[in-house]
């Protein structure tokens, strides 16, 4: 290796480091990004990369130097990258970008149309390699070897163009080896640049998606209770110990809900939200981010706070609160708290609006309970008064124990119940009921209790509506009335309740639940509601013979 060798292999060496350098800077440009990392490249994209590179060939040209009539150059990097990268657009468009403006600064040298004409080839034998480089386990491999190809296609380019032979033969001599080699590693080189920043960039998502999932998984049986002071110190305590940031903040509003870490003293639950920013977010709904204290806007002349990221909370697409993360330093705002924000605030607004439908859904069947406790007949209720009536004065103990019973059963109806109540405890109800049916109809009405059962728990008003249901439009419309059954039993794996009449029955295929009232169908919708499908109201029924209704309730708790 002479002299002239070495020089020149400096000289691109010098020229690499430069474009190293800005390819670097560029990788922090979101386009630049999406189209060098994008999942699915664009054609958009594939022309930005074309021109990025076909200006990074441009300066590998300025940034050369002459030999004997030629620029000796790192043109070939950018050109080769590009076709590596994008493909056929990428490649061809850097080519000849840089190889016009290669012919155009030299139009009249000897080696001018030559190397314009071996720039756009480098382009094409990059685009070549695309498909092999993107498949690639060690892609730095197939960019030296591309660019091998590429530098060496340019040389004889140059002995089959240049005129006269005798000189470019000597240029070839003196800038070939110099040319192949180090531009070959400066693509192997560049390839492993932007390897390893994809690589950082990647692990920096998966930590911060972990960490923000880690804290979600913490978070969601606290923030599913609701948005309140409660459970936003519960949360704010939780991200301020599992990040490093030095202070976090939830909003309700313009309340403050929580505030742990630096500047507590004064950002105080219960008080209005002190900075500007804040107050952007909330009329915004757009997140906000200040890397500056006068940015943040408190007006307390001692806030530690000096940046912050600031996310909105939102229930149905209306904005409710915000979650504040804040730094005690300048500029410290990073992309790891500004990606962690993101994902706390989407996060968060999801389990507010899983909260909120619990919420509804407690409410809903609130309401269909209340609904089903406002049932009861108001003729029954003046039969069984009118039967206590003529009870007075005959059989006045019997009038007694009715009105006990009556009063036990409007106190079951009108109430407030528990979530659940025991098997004896809602039997109660059905046997005061039973007692008040049983006086107004005597011998017509029989009824028989076959109970093996656990005393398991199970949602209050289920067996009453059934039963009341096997009286009134069962054995009640009977010229002989008839019996009523009542069993319980236990198996491995659900308690069974039946209630069976000798009644006059009906067609279960042709009526339904909705020909029964809307009795039995609350009590189907309840349980299927509570326990699933499977465990919905069995209702079968013979025309002339009987109705058996069965209740299945899991065995998850025994009373």
């Amino acid at each position: 290796m002479t002299y002239i060798h070495v020089k020149i292999m400096l000289g691109l060496v010098n020229s690499l480091s430069l474009m190293f350098v800005i390819a670097f800077l560029l990788s922090n440009a979101k386009p630049f990004r999406r189209a060098m990392y994008g999942e699915k490249q664009t054609v958009r994209g594939k022309l930005l990369l074309a021109v990025v590179f076909g200006l990074f060939g441009i300066l590998g040209t300025y940034h050369g130097f002459p030999v004997d009539g030629a620029i000796a150059n790192s043109r070939a990097v950018a050109v080769v990258a590009a076709g590596l990268w994008g493909g056929p657009v990428a490649g061809i468009g850097a080519g000849l970008i840089a190889g016009l403006h290669r012919w155009a600064i030299d139009i009249w040298g000897f080696t001018a149309f030559a190397c314009g004409l071996a720039t756009v080839v480098k382009g094409v034998v990059g685009a070549i390699a695309h498909r092999y480089f993107i498949r690639a386990k060690h892609r730095a491999l197939v960019g030296f070897w591309a660019t091998v190809l590429g530098e060496t296609m340019q040389m004889l380019i140059i002995l089959a163009l240049a005129r006269p032979f005798v000189a470019s033969v000597a240029l070839v001599e003196k800038i070939g080896l110099p040319m192949i080699f180090m531009n070959a590693v400066g693509v192997a080189l560049f390839v492993l640049l932007q390897e390893t920043i994809y690589r950082d960039r990647e692990r920096e998502a998966a930590y911060q998606s972990e960490l923000a999932l880690k804290i979600a998984n913490k978070t969601l049986p606290i923030l599913r209770r609701g948005l309140s002071h409660e459970t936003a110190t519960e949360a704010c305590k939780i991200i301020f110990a599992e990040t490093t940031v030095d202070a976090v903040a939830m909003t309700e509003g313009r309340v403050i809900l929580s505030h742990t870490g630096a500047g507590a003293d004064h950002h105080r639950a219960g008080e209005a939200v002190q900075t500007h920013l804040t107050e952007s977010v909330l009329a915004t709904g757009r997140q906000q981010e200040a890397q500056v204290q006068q940015e943040i806007g408190c007006l307390h002349p001692r806030c530690p706070l000096q940046s912050a990221i600031i996310v909105p909370l939102t229930l149905k697409g209306t904005v409710i609160g915000s979650l504040k993360l804040y730094r005690s330093k300048t500029q410290a705002i990073t992309a790891v708290e500004r990606q962690l924000a993101e994902g706390l605030g989407s996060l968060f607004s999801t389990q507010l609006e899983l909260a909120e439908k619990d919420k509804q859904e407690k409410l809903l069947a609130g309401a269909e309970l209340r609904a089903l406790q406002a049932q009861i007949n108001p003729h029954f209720l003046f039969n069984a008064l009118n039967t206590v009536v003529s009870f007075c004065r005959t059989k006045p103990e019997t009038a007694r124990r009715l009105l006990i019973n009556l009063a036990d059963l409007l106190r079951a109806n009108f109430v407030h119940h528990p979530d659940m109540v025991t098997l004896s405890k809602e039997l109660e109800h059905v046997e005061a009921y039973l007692e008040i049916e049983k006086a107004r109809f005597s011998s017509k009405l029989q009824v028989v209790y076959d109970l093996k059962s656990e005393d398991f728990l199970l949602p209050p008003l289920i067996l009453q509506p059934l039963v009341e249901n096997a009286v009134r439009h069962g054995l009640q419309p009977h010229p002989r009335g008839g019996v009523l059954h009542i069993a319980a039993e236990t198996g491995s794996t659900c308690h069974t309740v039946t209630i069976r009449d000798s009644g006059i029955g009906f067609d279960v295929n042709h009526t339904g639940y909705s020909g029964c009232g809307i009795g039995l169908s609350n009590v189907n919708q309840r349980l299927q509601s509570l326990y699933g499908a499977q465990f919905g109201l069995d209702i079968q029924s013979v025309p002339g013979q009987g109705t058996t209704c069965r209740v299945r309730i899991p065995r998850r708790e025994v009373a």
